[in-house]
């Protein structure tokens, strides 16, 4: 037995010299164009894909993904962010992408050999040593986004995002329609899942955006559209958006006209403690001032207060020059206290501006 285990460490010490020989000497070749050693391949990819399984969230964690918003945000964030690559539904890889060392699949491929949870993981914590970036920020929510749009492709139905993504801008301006295509040129937002920003302030706006592209403030979508624009035009984008003139249309899945005091949300908005003051005190309706620090919430989108709050909740939400404040005042809010907050404020018809906004 002893000369079977020195046996087996003088093989193992002239492997590990082997090894070390050949990597620091350069000897092997790590060129794309030569591919990889026979075997290498089978062994990585049978690693990732059980590393997949392994470590995806369970099927029941999986949220509702046929909201047509929700797809349409995907959709969009893919054409821009992930195409380039994976290809769009109907075209070809580009030549580029073919050339990388494992090539990636086609996205059409690719969605076919995963459940909805399988895609998730990749999405959201990336492939070593394949060119599969994580998420670029720690917002599952947003994933969950592009995850509905893939799981829409098998079905051939997601057309209609397409359709969405493609839909001609009003403005001319690339930059400005670029925005628009979610956020919409008119005070009404194309997607009910981000905000509209004709109620906020320049000021805000400027700094929100700036926030967006330093890391300040986590979202995949959105550290992907301000790294593609000089910080004079998110200051140029901040000041067209902030001129549009309020809308005072009513979302059409909540009631016209002003909640009740009663309402739950109208007396979570009045809640406060000596910590934490109320939603109301720096949020409105009423207030009138530094809507730099505290955006007004009267008619924001519902489903975008919902995630914020979420966000706050969960200590995944950034930025702003009052960030504690707002984490700690959301730190108790369970789900049916964030749905009735989002619904009372998204209720509310939205503030006109005034000299104070800072525009």
């Amino acid at each position: 037995m002893r000369k079977v285990l020195l046996t087996l460490l003088v093989l193992g010490t002239l492997a590990g010299l082997g090894a070390v020989t050949v990597l620091g000497l350069g000897l092997y070749n790590v060129s794309a164009r030569a591919g990889h050693l026979p075997g290498v391949s089978w062994v990585m990819h049978s690693a990732y894909r059980n590393a997949i399984r392994l470590r995806a969230p369970a099927p029941e964690e999986v949220p509702p993904l046929d909201d047509p918003d929700l797809v349409a945000l995907g959709a969009r964030h893919y054409d821009s962010a992930c195409a380039f690559c994976h290809a769009s539904p109907g075209n070809t890889r580009s030549a580029t992408a073919l050339s990388m060392e494992p090539p990636p699949p086609h996205i059409e491929t690719a969605v076919r050999q995963w459940q909805p949870e399988h895609m998730f993981q990749i999405i959201y914590e990336g492939v070593k040593m394949t060119g599969m970036p994580h998420w670029p920020a720690a917002r599952k929510d947003e994933v969950w986004a592009i995850v509905a749009y893939l799981d829409q492709l098998p079905e051939h139905s997601a057309n209609k995002a397409q359709e969405r993504v493609a839909t001609p801008p009003e403005p001319d301006d690339p930059q400005i329609a670029y925005c628009a295509a979610c956020h919409g040129s008119d005070g009404n937002p194309r997607n009910a899942h981000v905000p509209r920003l004709d109620i906020l302030s320049q000021t805000y706006m400027a700094q929100t955006l700036l926030d967006y592209r330093d890391g300040r403030r986590g979202s995949g979508f959105m550290a992907h559209a301000t790294a593609q624009v000089s910080e004079s035009d998110l200051a140029r984008l901040a000041t067209y958006f902030a001129r549009i003139p309020p809308s005072r249309t009513t979302p059409p899945d909540l009631p016209p006209g002003t909640p009740e005091a009663s309402d739950p949300g109208a007396e979570l908005a009045t809640r406060g403690s000596d910590d934490v003051p109320s939603c109301q005190a720096c949020h409105g309706p009423d207030r009138r001032r530094d809507r730099q620090h505290f955006p007004p919430l009267a008619g924001q989108s519902r489903l975008f207060l919902e995630a914020q709050l979420r966000l706050w909740r969960d200590g995944a939400r950034g930025g702003g020059t009052r960030a504690e404040l707002m984490a700690k005042a959301a730190a108790s809010l369970n789900e049916q206290e964030i749905e009735a907050l989002a619904r009372y404020y998204s209720a509310l018809q939205p503030p006109e501006r005034n000299s104070e906004d800072g525009d």
